[in-house]
């Protein structure tokens, strides 16, 4: 059952960090020595078998938060402290609840928040990787879509 969860999560990844703007929000950012991999797509993207396994509930207005660190060179995600807001553009705030997923030693960190059709939302995230000094604040925004549950 875990290699099945981990194929899936590691395609899972990959399909987002490539993806057209459509289908998800997807970026990185440098802070020094280390690589901050971000994507935001919608929770009926994960299968309903997966996201059991990991507690993640999934609907049409309900987005998924992807965290990943590395170091600059690459490699596997490593621990970090991961914490952040999701905001509307009416400033109504919603913590971002991070839950750390450990897959064979990669490292990754998801966050579930709801939202409506059309919704703009400006994400402030700290990352503080295992071992580093201080945080690092990563900010995005992104138009959120409902999609039906599969």
């Amino acid at each position: 059952m875990m290699s099945n969860t981990r194929s899936f999560w590691i395609s899972l990844l990959l399909t987002f960090f490539l993806a057209s703007p459509a289908l998800a929000q997807s970026g990185s950012e440098r802070f020094g020595d280390y690589q901050v991999y971000y994507s935001v797509f919608n929770s009926t993207f994960v299968p309903a078998d997966i996201a059991a396994i990991h507690g993640l509930v999934r609907g049409e207005d309900r987005a998924l938060i992807n965290i990943s660190v590395t170091s600059a060179e690459g490699g596997l995600g490593q621990k970090a402290e991961v914490n952040g807001t999701a905001t509307n553009l009416m400033q109504q705030a919603q913590p971002l609840d991070f839950q750390e997923i450990n897959e064979g030693g990669t490292y990754y960190y998801i966050a579930p928040m709801r939202h409506t059709e059309e919704e703009v939302y400006n994400f402030r995230v700290n990352v503080k990787p295992e071992g580093a000094e201080r945080a690092f604040e990563l900010t995005f925004s992104q138009k959120m879509y409902t999609e039906p549950s599969h």
